[in-house]
């Protein structure tokens, strides 16, 4: 490992994508149930957080927001389209063909994460997630953002602009916003994987609980 990742080694979790976690993003993509034809599409565009790393894909908080949807009758078909090590920027790229092919009516975006962990410049991001939104509501969906943070790396002064980058996109587009993903998760070693970034499976649940008072008002 270079000098500069085992500085950082939140940089090489943030990059390196094995073939099993590719292999859990597709089965994730498979398992989605064909429920009824009528069914509203949720489309969940995330990275790693959302991709349920390190974790079975039925454990991850997406699965379990299909089956409280189902529990609950609200008649949306949950469609993950989140991948490992994905930025904002990637989002971008990756999120007109989704909305194409799958046809949303609401757009969960948890993107940013890998943004910081690189150090990007927030100036980027907060395009990125503009952008986002623009593309979903052009589309005929609406779209919910999930905030994340990242550790202090890159100093107080970066952690705070990419932070609150969030919050300022959330109302520049009167977008409704998650402000903190990870929020009771991210500071309980407890609840966290060993390499500090990643919910375990035990988390799962509070981590759709920290979502679900924003997004069940959007169903």
């Amino acid at each position: 490992m270079s000098p500069v990742l085992s500085r950082h080694p939140w940089l090489w979790l943030g990059t390196t994508l094995t073939l099993r976690t590719l292999a859990l993003f597709w089965i994730t993509i498979l398992v989605a149930l064909p429920l009824r034809a009528d069914d509203k599409v949720l489309l969940v565009l995330g990275d790693s957080i959302s991709a349920g790393y390190g974790i079975s894909p039925e454990q991850g908080w997406v699965s379990l927001l299909q089956q409280r949807l189902n529990d609950k009758a609200l008649g949306y078909r949950v469609v993950n389209a989140s991948v490992s090590g994905n930025t904002s920027g990637d989002g971008v790229g990756r999120l007109p063909a989704l909305l194409a092919s799958h046809q949303p009516a609401l757009v969960i975006v948890e993107l940013g994460g890998n943004d910081g962990l690189r150090g990007y410049p927030v100036k980027t991001l907060r395009l990125n997630l503009s952008q986002l939104v623009t593309l979903g509501r052009e589309a005929g969906a609406k779209v919910l953002l999930a905030g994340i943070e990242i550790p202090p790396n890159y100093g107080k002064r970066y952690s705070d602009q990419f932070r609150a980058s969030f919050s300022e996109v959330a109302s520049a587009t009167n977008t409704p916003l998650v402000p903190f993903i990870l929020d009771g998760i991210g500071t309980n070693p407890e609840l966290m994987q060993r390499d500090g970034i990643h919910p375990t499976a035990e988390a799962q649940l509070r981590l759709l609980d920290n979502i679900w008072p924003t997004l069940e008002p959007l169903l």
